[in-house]
């Protein structure tokens, strides 16, 4: 049997994390909508986490779910009768990177429509993390596959931002999970331009086919249009009506696109609707934390991140 990727201290010893459970209520975390503080040690292929402070934590870091988290959801059975799932799964790793350049913009690609899971969402560049990987290591590997974007050492810096609890199907409504995710989410911090980094993006099409660089503005309207809420919010006027993205066409060349701001502000209420997906959103809200800006007042979330130096070794 594989070993586990995700552990968790429950009783002063760690344990598997079950597919079938909510990491997020295995922890402690109430019904509200605030990030958990977890604390996290980081290790070859795998994650440990718990609700209070152990000796090999390296870390504190916000975890969160969405509100309409079907694990959530699932861990009531009174309210979902008739569910069975898995009960020998554990649940999978992942590692994302937001890339930010020296203009603080950061990148985002567009998952193909062809893809089994998440098509059509606008995501950081990222993926699983393999067995015995550094998870900076395969946050990198995942940017130079998805992009062709190969940083050389000691012309970035890093920082761990927070932690994501990830299902698919993300609704209920949807179907029954087939996906169960802890995502860490990394700030990777270029020395290069926007522009430096842009002429040597090479999309892989089997998995991307646009990308976007935002800006601090522009991110914090998207982190503000928080799946899953019915907030009314008002967004600020001087928003651009589109972001100027590439596309990746058929023959493989590139090309412009006008991204309208309305699909990246779009919220998650139909499966195969482009936009931005719901753990981006939170990915992004802890980007301008970073940067020391502030999301809108309704979507501040309070949670409290440890401040860390940034790295530049690995994991």
């Amino acid at each position: 049997m594989a070993a586990a990727r995700v552990l968790l201290l429950l009783s002063g010893h760690p344990e598997a994390a079950s597919f079938a459970r909510s990491v997020r209520g295995l922890l402690g975390a109430g019904p509200g909508p605030e990030p958990w503080p977890t604390h996290c040690s980081f290790k070859r292929g795998q994650l440990v986490l718990s609700g209070g402070p152990f000796p090999d934590a390296s870390a504190r870091l916000p975890l969160q779910r969405p509100s309409f988290c079907p694990f959530a959801a699932l861990d009531q059975p009174s309210e979902v009768p008739g569910t069975e799932l898995p009960t020998d799964r554990g649940v999978d790793l992942g590692v994302a990177v937001i890339l930010q350049s020296t203009e603080q913009t950061v990148l985002l690609t567009r998952r193909t429509r062809t893809l089994s899971i998440s098509p059509n969402l606008w995501v950081p560049p990222g993926g699983h993390v393999e067995p015995d990987e550094e998870l900076l290591d395969g946050g990198l590997r995942e940017l130079r596959e998805e992009t062709g974007l190969q940083l050389a050492e000691g012309q970035f810096s890093w920082v761990p931002l927070g932690l994501w609890e990830s299902a698919y199907p993300p609704r209920l409504s949807w179907g029954f999970p087939k996906y169960h995710h802890i995502v860490l989410y990394l700030l990777v911090i270029s020395q290069e331009s926007q522009q430096q980094l842009q002429a040597r993006i090479q999309p892989n099409p089997s998995e991307v086919n646009a990308f976007v660089w935002l800006r601090p503005d522009v991110a914090a309207a998207v982190a503000a249009s928080e799946d899953g809420t019915e907030t009314t919010r008002t967004l600020p006027q001087d928003l651009p009506p589109s972001v100027l993205a590439v596309e990746l066409k058929e023959n493989g060349a590139t090309q412009s696109l006008a991204l309208p701001m309305s699909t990246l502000l779009r919220t998650a209420t139909a499966e195969d609707k482009e936009r931005v997906s719901t753990g981006t959103k939170f990915a992004l809200k802890l980007w301008l934390q970073h940067l020391g800006k502030k999301t809108p007042p309704a979507c501040e979330s309070g949670a409290h991140l440890d401040p860390l130096p940034a790295k530049d070794d690995r994991i």
